[in-house]
């Protein structure tokens, strides 16, 4: 059941103690249905077939678009980010992969903080069955496993706005970040409102990307996009797709790099998200003779095994082809 107490929890003391388990950014929005321009541009996006393979975005629409669905009582959306910008890059004659890959997967990582920052503040997780925490309040913590719109959330609450790229833009810090939910039926004292787009008329992320995937401002064509071809597509790219991954073997950042906002994006201090030395390591040779023995170590516990070793190989071999 909901919970029957009516006291407003203290903004400050949330954000505070969100800034306390790490993250960069907070924001709280009110739980309430999803405003009816992102409903339509969301079902368009659909529509066009721009979800690619990713048949999941077209299930629990309802629940997607309205957090109430989620969580019996909600009343807040708390919405969270973590740095990830690498403190050490990939040598530009390595292979390369998208940098949120270079440490930890991020769901644990995520999970495990947001976890500690509800229990903090009296927020249990109703699907959390190992931890009886004695919690005043119920949530759901979301981290790319509950249907939400991350973007939309974090917008709303006011940590960003979302570029023409479709990254989440924290003002002043860039786009290399997690984003987080914890829905809940605690009340706070004061709420988010969103902040101004600030992408102007620039357009340098359109025209960074290699495959046209950015087919308008604000619109990603997820069958055109390295990164959803790289990771989730688990069939063979295309000679015309694949001559456009340069050196990049898991994922895309070229839209980010773009960005003239990312030019203030600081190193994380997320320890978790450090790459290890043998990944730093690796030369091109190493890639190409990878047992998967060798990919098991090296990604045990990493957003890596999303595409699988052989999907991974699939884009080693790949480059390969493209330097022969």
């Amino acid at each position: 059941m909901p919970s029957s107490r009516h006291t407003f929890f203290n903004t400050d003391k949330m954000k505070a103690e969100a800034k306390r388990f790490g993250f960069y950014a907070c924001g709280i929005a009110r739980a309430e249905k999803v405003g009816r321009s992102n409903v339509e541009a969301f079902e368009n996006w659909l529509a066009e077939g721009n979800n690619a393979s990713m048949d999941y975005m077209q299930r629990n629409i309802e629940k997607r678009l309205d957090p109430r669905l989620l969580l019996d009582g909600a009343k807040s959306v708390i919405v969270v980010a973590l740095n990830y910008y690498p403190s050490r890059l990939l040598d530009d004659n390595q292979l390369q992969f998208a940098y949120y890959a270079y440490g930890k997967d991020y769901h644990d990582v995520m999970r495990r903080r947001m976890t500690m920052l509800a229990q903090s503040i009296g927020i249990k997780d109703i699907r959390d069955k190992k931890n009886d925490v004695d919690a005043h309040y119920r949530g759901l913590l979301c981290c790319d496993t509950v249907p939400v719109l991350d973007r939309y959330w974090a917008w709303k609450s006011g940590i960003g706005w979302i570029g023409k790229n479709t990254s989440l833009i924290i003002p002043g810090s860039g786009s290399f970040f997690f984003i987080g939910e914890i829905i809940t039926d605690m009340e706070f004292s004061e709420y988010d409102s969103p902040i101004e787009n600030h992408c102007g008329s620039c357009r340098q992320c359109i025209e960074a990307c290699p495959t046209g995937a950015l087919c308008k401002p604000y619109i990603l064509d997820s069958n055109k996009c390295l990164s959803f071809l790289t990771i989730e597509n688990r069939g063979e790219l295309t000679q015309e797709l694949a001559s456009k991954m340069g050196k990049c073997i898991y994922g895309c950042d070229r839209c980010q790099l773009a960005c003239p906002h990312n030019r203030f994006a600081q190193p994380t201090d997320i320890e978790e998200f450090n790459p290890s030395e043998e990944f730093m390591s690796m030369q091109t040779e190493d890639w190409k003779k990878l047992s998967k023995e060798e990919y098991q170590r090296l990604f045990s516990d990493s957003a890596v095994k999303r595409a699988k070793y052989e999907g991974l190989m699939r884009n080693i071999n790949q480059i390969k082809w493209k330097n022969e």
